[in-house]
């Protein structure tokens, strides 16, 4: 009911909204009261999203989430306006319609996160989950879904056929027993149940799949390091089989990836244009030299290219940065292990560390996204030195892609993560790539610089 509440809101706002910049625009006003046939017809919208699985969409990623809303949205408005144009004699605005259903596209998505958000943090979201299998599969199951809360999978226990592991604890979720007991766990109310044991054997994996008792039942193969997102079952003659979609490699997808870019990237240029200005006038004021400064980054297919930003630190950052290790061990170890520094002797006072938490010094980027060098999401361009740390493979993983003016990384642990962390996220993000995918990391990113979370 809360979730049905926020896309009513969310519905009804973006029509509101849409009354409000069409009276704004045109000086023909629509009469308030026109609208009312539409502000109903917008309530049969949730209909639409129950029948997607929205309601509640327990276990459904982000991503999932905002495909499924915003084709369903988009449908429903698309029919709406078809019904206006064919059959309503006096006909509603058709300013107001498509205004509605360009704000709904961004806010109905919106709404659904917030009240997910909402729901986890005042612990009302969620179904619980048994877990079967109590291994490293197991306990890394358990660690994705209590990192993860608003996916709604709650694991409030473990069973395992080791009775050394009985009485134990799995990331702080406890093992109660035998596989054997699920009846129990069935009649105490869990309908969702996860099997982690990727290594029994097929015949008892099957046994196992086919005897328990619940509606809802996950199979964690033995299949990790693939991607895991456009990921479908297909039946070849009584035979299952997975099709991995690689997003990337259809030309397609290339050529949306690009429009959206230049569709987002120009707006986004000329507003910052104002932004880059002060900023610059500000560093000029604090630290003589030049406000803007490039670096060489490795780039698609391995190329080099020259990146633009504000600068955020001393004309001697290099000089300051290595006094400053040499002098603190501690400072070393951070440094190595994630590339940035908490106390960083190099930064502006005020300005540089001002704009390194909002992200703003990356802003000159969007003229390397404009030319076509970098793409608005993607994995972030590093210097050689940070990419030296990894390995050669992933190395090759990155330069299949554009980098990034954004990417899951910066909007999921910012500069908290460490080079392990990066390689996870990056990868991820290369091998499940979709335009839903670069939609919410663009709107993640908003919040993340609004909140300045993990930012130093």
């Amino acid at each position: 009911m809360a979730l049905l509440l926020f896309d009513a809101l969310a519905l009804e706002a973006s029509l509101f909204l849409a009354y409000l910049v069409r009276g704004a625009l045109l000086p023909v006003q629509v009469p308030l009261e026109a609208l009312l046939p539409v502000a109903w017809a917008l309530l049969l919208f949730p209909l639409g999203y129950a029948l997607a699985g929205l309601y509640p969409g327990y276990g459904l990623p982000a991503v999932e989430r905002v495909r499924r809303k915003v084709q369903v949205t988009l449908l429903l408005f698309l029919a709406l306006i078809a019904w206006n144009w064919l059959f309503i004699q006096e006909g509603w605005s058709r300013g107001v319609l498509l205004l509605a259903m360009g704000f709904s596209l961004v806010l109905v998505p919106l709404g659904g996160a917030l009240a997910r958000e909402v729901l986890a943090r005042l612990g009302l979201w969620g179904v619980p989950v048994l877990v079967l299998g109590a291994g490293k599969t197991g306990a890394l199951v358990v660690r994705k879904l209590r990192e993860d809360p608003v996916l709604g999978l709650r694991p409030v226990a473990l069973l395992d056929d080791d009775p050394a592991k009985w009485g134990t604890e799995v990331e702080g979720i406890p093992v109660e027993g035998g596989v054997d007991q699920v009846e129990a766990f069935r009649k105490g109310g869990i309908r969702y149940a996860i099997l982690a044991m990727p290594g029994v054997g097929r015949e008892r994996l099957a046994a196992l799949l086919q005897g328990l008792p619940f509606p809802h039942v996950i199979l964690i193969p033995d299949l990790f390091g693939l991607q895991s997102l456009w990921v479908s079952s297909r039946d070849l003659g009584g035979v299952l089989g997975l099709e991995v979609k690689k997003n990337l490699l259809l030309r397609r997808n290339w050529v949306l990836k690009r429009l959206l870019d230049y569709l987002l990237g120009l707006p986004l240029t000329l507003l910052a244009l104002p932004v880059m200005g002060l900023a610059a006038l500000w560093i000029k004021r604090v630290s003589p030299g030049p406000a803007f400064f490039t670096q060489e980054r490795e780039g698609y297919q391995g190329r080099t290219i020259r990146i633009l930003k504000l600068r955020t630190m001393y004309p001697d950052a290099e000089a300051r940065l290595q006094r400053h290790l040499e002098e603190n061990p501690q400072a070393r170890e951070e440094w190595e292990r994630f590339f940035k520094l908490k106390e960083d002797p190099r930064v502006l006072p005020g300005v540089g560390q001002f704009l390194r938490r909002t992200s703003l010094d990356e802003l000159p980027q969007l003229f390397s996204v404009l030319k076509g060098e970098m793409s608005l999401v993607g994995p972030r361009p590093f210097p050689r030195y940070h990419l030296e740390k990894f390995s050669p493979e992933f190395r090759e993983l990155r330069r299949s892609v554009l980098p990034g003016l954004t990417g899951l990384w910066q909007v999921s642990v910012r500069s908290e993560g460490d080079l392990e962390v990066q390689e996870a996220l990056d990868t991820y993000y290369i091998r499940n790539w979709s335009i839903w995918l670069d939609l919410h990391i663009l709107a993640r990113t908003v919040w993340v610089v609004l909140t300045r979370k993990g930012a130093y």
